[in-house]
């Protein structure tokens, strides 16, 4: 099989164990850390989704009755950029679940 890095997966330790990234993640290699990246992409972005909103309503309280509208736009910007940036994470989850479907492959589930 040619090598498609300019590296070597099992040069690449984990940790401070023995094991390595070629390894641990047997034939599959980084297909597989995509994979898991992936899945977990819904929970990471729900997690920002939630500090950027929490962060975003405490500054727009915070600066409502102020006369600085500045510090309220960004309070405002941030909630939007927020629901945005959640709404393209969702939007590119739903894209690989219909090019799963379409095609056949497995890409978020690996089997691990």
């Amino acid at each position: 099989m040619k090598q498609l890095l300019a590296f070597n997966l099992d040069n690449i330790k984990m940790g401070n164990t023995n094991q390595t990234l070629g390894t641990t993640y047997g034939n599959g290699g980084v297909s597989i850390l995509v994979s898991i990246i992936l899945k977990n992409s819904l929970i990471i972005a729900s997690i920002l989704l939630l500090a950027l909103l929490i962060f975003g309503g405490i500054s727009l309280i915070m600066n409502a009755g102020n006369s600085d509208a500045k510090k309220t736009q960004q309070g405002k910007s941030a909630i939007t950029s927020a629901a945005i940036g959640f709404a393209i994470v969702l939007l590119a989850y739903s894209i690989i679940q219909i090019i799963q479907v379409i095609t056949g492959l497995n890409i978020l589930n690996s089997g691990l």
